[in-house]
């Protein structure tokens, strides 16, 4: 303390005096020993259930003012309130950071329900079925053997995995170095023009292209209305069937596999296709009100959608396709025959198809099993053999579960299987870490609004790109699926890929290692 001798002998009184006798206070020179009136335990929980009312959207004021109220004085036995610098180291006690919002992947949906069904129960199963007949790398990009069995017993399979992003003529480093004397600059007002880029990624090959480089499947998009518009499932449609007629011409020897994001734009299905998302329980009344779906008018000479003199897209109505009953095997159409006594041409209702389907008539009956739960969300979205209400027993029927999307339909003919990522879930595309890489030596780039530049510096970084550096990414993709096929979510395959980012796959230790760390629950 640098005091000198004197005050480390009245220390040691104290200290001993203390010892002796624990009721033996020192006495405080500057006033009455005090404490924080937060370490009041009903005030601190009262305090702490007050922020929670007011939202995100409160100031350290906040507490000022509800110290000062009347009935909060009279019950904690305040006599005077609090200043705003103290209010603020109470909001840090408390656990509070005033910083910017977090963000972060495991947030939202990754953890819902449906998605996590989707992810053990669809995605990891048939994604480890590829990995047994792909190549590995290891960290250095060098092929790793031996493989499993299946790697040599049947065609290597090449995965390409599909994404968008997008690039701006603005967007460059915010840090940097500067000279102590450099003169400050305004920052350029937007994001200034853009480039979609639409591609796809491979460990054994990088970006899809020829081997002579000259053929790629590449997209180059300028999205915006007054641009190319934007990027729709027809354009996704048309890159795909490029990208499949170059691998079957250039990489015949192996089976190729394409994985989209869950995106609607990729999963879209044809216009007629399926669904009883939005079918009424019951038989339409009349042909003015009979239950039909919209598609949207494709002009026969652009192959795009019509528009109106108000820039809307023309629709048309048409019935929905006719299925096969899972039951009897036979055509089955949603709608009554032309030539029906009493309901020619109109649609059937829920309950009618499922009676056809042998379903018994009296639950499904008016006002006896309610059409839909509550914004049809029921009860258990997983459970195929779910009974809560119509819509979900017709949804859960094979033929409308298995519609297949207008993307399978196209690559059928090719042989290429499409593959669709869980929603929420970014980490398993490594394409996503092939942007990151590429936007950070874009943004290297002198500044520049020139939309030519913009495009010469954005395939320039994505030219960057080396091929080690996507096998490491594929590496890292392939950890979170070994990460979450052990059963794990989200933040523990995180913590998981992070602490063995060296290797393959998650040790079986994995559990161990999880529960020192305090991540498992």
């Amino acid at each position: 303390m640098e005091r000198g001798l004197y005050c480390a002998r009245v220390l040691r009184q104290m200290v001993r005096a203390f010892i002796a006798d624990r009721t033996v206070l020192p006495i405080n020179p500057y006033g009455d020993w005090k404490t924080s009136m937060l370490s009041d335990q009903d005030l601190g929980n009262a305090l702490m259930l007050h922020l929670q009312e007011l939202g995100d959207s409160f100031t350290s004021s906040a507490i000022v003012d509800w110290l000062a109220r009347p009935e909060v004085k009279a019950e904690y036995g305040i006599s005077k309130t609090i200043s705003e610098s103290t209010a603020r180291r109470w909001l840090l006690a408390l656990g509070y950071r005033y910083r910017l919002e977090a963000r972060g992947q495991y947030v939202d949906g990754h953890e819902r329900k449906d998605v996590v069904w989707y992810r053990q129960k669809i995605y990891i199963p048939g994604i480890q079925e590829l990995l047994q007949r792909t190549m590995e790398y290891d960290l250095n990009g060098a092929e790793v053997h031996p493989r499993p069995r299946e790697f040599y017993t049947s065609r290597q399979v090449v995965i390409w995995y599909h994404d968008e992003s997008i690039f701006y003529a603005h967007d460059r480093r915010r840090k940097r170095w500067f000279h102590k004397d450099a003169s400050p600059k305004p920052y350029q007002k937007g994001e200034g023009a853009s480039l979609m880029v639409a591609d796809f990624v491979s460990a054994e090959f990088g970006w899809l292209r020829s081997p002579d480089q000259k053929s790629s499947a590449r997209c180059i998009f300028r999205p915006g209305a007054n641009r190319d518009g934007y990027f729709t499932n027809i354009e996704i449609r048309n890159q795909a069937t490029e990208a499949a007629e170059l691998v079957k011409k250039h990489y015949p020897r192996f089976d190729h596999v394409f994985v989209y994001d869950n995106a609607t734009t990729h999963r879209k299905r044809a216009d007629d296709a399926l669904s009883a998302r939005h079918m009424p329980k019951l038989p339409s009344e009349s042909l003015a009100k009979n239950w039909l779906v919209e598609r949207s008018v494709i002009h026969p000479a652009t192959g795009r959608p019509e528009r109106l003199p108000n820039n809307k897209i023309r629709k048309e109505r048409i019935r929905m396709a006719d299925t096969k009953n899972p039951v009897t095997g036979e055509p089955q159409s949603l709608y009554f025959p032309d030539d029906h006594p009493t309901k020619p041409g109109l649609f059937k209702g829920m309950s009618q198809i499922l009676v056809e389907r042998g379903w018994d008539a009296a639950p499904l009956a008016r006002g006896v099993k309610r059409a839909e739960c509550p914004s049809f969300k029921c009860a258990d979205v997983t459970d195929p053999s779910a009974t809560c209400c119509v819509r979900r027993i017709l949804f859960n029927q094979p033929d409308f579960t298995n519609v297949p999307s207008l993307l399978e339909t196209d690559m059928e003919p090719y042989g290429i299987r499409i593959l669709f990522l869980p929603k929420f879930h970014c980490e398993l595309n490594p394409i996503e870490q092939c942007w990151g890489y590429a936007k950070r030596v874009y943004r290297l780039n002198p500044a520049s609004s020139r939309e030519e530049v913009l495009e010469e510096n954005t395939l320039k970084a994505l030219e960057a790109v080396p091929l080690v550096s996507i096998r490491r990414f594929f590496n890292r993709a392939h950890r979170f699926v070994d990460a979450y096929s052990q059963g794990l979510n989200g933040q523990q395959s995180a913590w998981a890929c992070k602490k063995y980012r060296g290797h393959r796959c998650i040790p079986e230790w994995i559990l161990e290692d999880l529960e020192k760390a305090g991540l498992k629950k």
